[in-house]
């Protein structure tokens, strides 16, 4: 699944490739947001942890990941 994060004061978006299910994710995003945390947490595919400072989230999509396309077809 991917994972797309806006950051405030940011031209370029956080794109985190995640094995979460979408709830997980959800869930993960709600908790950062109600300030609990004070900051997102997520690891993607490879084991990588991304820490985002909630107050800077402007934006989190949540939706399947593309599968990367090879060659010259259309």
């Amino acid at each position: 699944m991917e994972v797309k994060i806006g950051v405030s004061e940011s031209a370029r978006e956080l794109v985190v490739n995640s094995a979460q299910s979408p709830d997980e994710v959800e869930k993960l995003v709600a908790q950062a947001m109600s300030g609990k945390d004070g900051v997102l947490a997520l690891v993607d595919e490879k084991g990588r942890k991304y820490l985002v400072q909630a107050a800077k989230v402007a934006y989190v999509e949540i939706g399947p990941a593309d599968p990367r396309k090879v060659g010259f077809a259309t």
